[in-house]
């Protein structure tokens, strides 16, 4: 039974009925198309072995990612201790499928730093971090599914970013779940101990409409 959403509902609210109803479905709804059509410069991710097109997000959307990308990045280099990426087609191993989190971070305990990047269309390693990011393009059930996905291949944490609700729901597992607002800040524990960036500054919101 889908989960009912009337207007008052809290964000949070919803994003945990979601959650159970998710666990009790094989594999969320998407589009597949055969394996050989994976050409051009479209992103997609490979699920139950078919190509799923992954669609772009929004301008502001594309924007908090580069941003959380950045943040994340610049940590992980200062303390020597991963590396983050966005967009990058991540191989779960066999059975599970190849996902395309909007933000990452592999930390060097599961990829070492002296060992080289693979120059493959997909990085065979779970990474510590999976961020996606809620857009116009993509459904809260979409990005829950995933969230699924990930801890079944053994992410430590998944970030979903609601730029429109200003609010990041920070999942330790898929039912541990914390809501992050506005006045608050992301921290990176456990994996990445002493991250910390304000939301305030993660949606900049000291920008005026155009």
């Amino acid at each position: 039974m889908l989960c009912a959403i009337p207007l008052a509902i809290e964000i949070r609210d919803y994003f945990l009925c979601e959650a159970s109803r998710m666990t009790r479905l094989a594999t969320p709804t998407e589009t597949h198309a055969p394996l050989t059509a994976v050409d051009g410069d479209g992103l997609f991710e490979i699920v139950e072995g078919q190509v799923v097109e992954k669609k772009p997000m929004g301008v502001y959307e594309n924007v908090v990612a580069s941003s959380l990308h950045i943040h994340l990045g610049s940590f992980a280099r200062a303390q020597t201790c991963g590396r983050a990426v966005s967009e990058t087609l991540f191989d779960f191993g066999p059975g599970l499928p190849q996902r395309r989190p909007d933000v990452a971070y592999v930390s060097y305990e599961r990829w070492p730093r002296q060992r080289r990047v693979p120059r493959t269309q997909a990085w065979a390693v779970v990474p510590d971090l999976a961020v996606e990011v809620i857009s116009p393009s993509n459904t809260f059930g979409e990005v829950l599914g995933k969230v699924q996905e990930y801890f079944q291949a053994g992410v430590q944490a998944v970030w979903v970013v609601a730029p429109a609700q200003q609010q990041v729901y920070v999942y330790q597992s898929p039912s541990r779940i914390q809501v992050v607002t506005l006045q608050e800040a992301l921290t990176g524990e456990p994996f990445l101990p002493g991250f910390r960036l304000a939301l305030a500054e993660l949606f900049d919101v000291e920008a005026t409409e155009a």
